[in-house]
């Protein structure tokens, strides 16, 4: 995908993705009625919801899950993460594309694909979106007991997800693949959103930021709202994305025979030296950058892994 600027009316979406042309708001207030309150006609006239508002977030999210993967429920606490699902839709469809270059171009589907969401949170949208457009199954990690409870509950409520989807608390929250890859088990996939902010202070003021350009922020001593959500291990660990895809770099060398792919997004370019260094410290057979639109920025993930080309295409074969 060429680089165009950064905004979502500029940088088209995968070709795959259902979210390419906007929001029918029509056919989502049709799904769920209650939604029609969020909706209101924007300064150019067009039907809009005020992106500021986590609520409105929040049944947005629950009115294209409902509509377009399958869903029958869902809904998440206050203040958990309720990331735009447009960008994550795009990481999967992506993911897929990765995998069908090793079997001639065709997509893989089908429950016997297994895949490892790392940071799975609450909301599970990586898991629901996979199942839906692909069919694969996943084991989704966090470690947050509430984030692993609410996902629980969505598994068990939807007949798209029974017994394709594992939810498994992370104990140690210094280990990423440790205590959640178990031996004899192999997934095609990892994915990751890690946390990218390196403090609190930085996710405010990245919050601040967002509200401003949203023509939201007002008075410096009101609370501020994270208009996605957010608990703090999904916005921030010491030293930011580097450092955590840094550790997940250095741990999945202990994991090289159980993934065929391990991936993550990357938000900031600028990590991107520090991530080939460890990339080519842990000897990865072949890496991956990948441009995609996220949202309202460009963004990237990056792919490594210790097969080769041969490697994956006899893996593949038997799938």
């Amino acid at each position: 995908m060429p680089n165009r600027s950064p905004t979502i009316n500029t940088s088209p979406l995968h070709i795959r993705n259902k979210h390419r042309h906007g929001y029918d708001f029509a056919q989502l207030i049709k799904a769920v009625p209650e939604f029609s309150a969020f909706v209101k006609r924007n300064q150019y006239g067009n039907l809009s919801i005020d992106f500021a508002d986590p609520n409105a977030v929040r049944m947005l999210n629950k009115a294209l899950l409902l509509t377009y993967y399958q869903l029958s429920y869902w809904d998440i606490p206050n203040d958990y993460l309720c990331p735009p699902i447009p960008g994550r839709a795009d990481y999967m469809h992506y993911l897929a594309d990765l995998l069908a270059e090793d079997n001639q171009h065709i997509m893989i589907t089908g429950k016997k694909v297994q895949v490892l969401d790392i940071g799975m949170g609450a909301n599970m949208i990586y898991p629901i979106i996979g199942r839906a457009e692909y069919g694969w199954s996943f084991v989704g990690s966090d470690i947050n007991p509430t984030a692993i409870k609410v996902a629980s509950l969505i598994t068990k409520a939807n007949m798209l997800l029974k017994g394709s989807v594992q939810c498994r608390l992370q104990k140690n929250c210094l280990a990423i693949f440790d205590g959640i890859i178990q031996p004899k088990e192999f997934y095609m996939l990892t994915l990751c959103n890690p946390p990218f902010h390196a403090s609190a202070q930085a996710a405010l003021a990245s919050t601040q930021k967002k509200l401003k350009n949203l023509g939201k922020l007002g008075d410096s001593k009101q609370k501020t709202v994270l208009n996605f959500g957010g608990q703090h291990m999904e916005l921030w660990c010491q030293g930011g994305e580097s450092t955590f895809i840094s550790n997940m770099i250095k741990e999945s060398a202990n994991y090289k025979t159980q993934c065929l792919w391990f991936t993550t997004l990357v938000s900031k370019k600028e990590s991107l030296p520090v991530i080939r260094k460890h990339l080519k410290a842990v000897k990865a057979i072949e890496t991956k950058i990948v441009p995609m639109a996220q949202g309202q920025k460009i963004s990237r993930f990056v792919a490594w892994t210790y097969f080769n080309k041969a490697e994956r295409q006899q893996l593949l074969a038997n799938y």
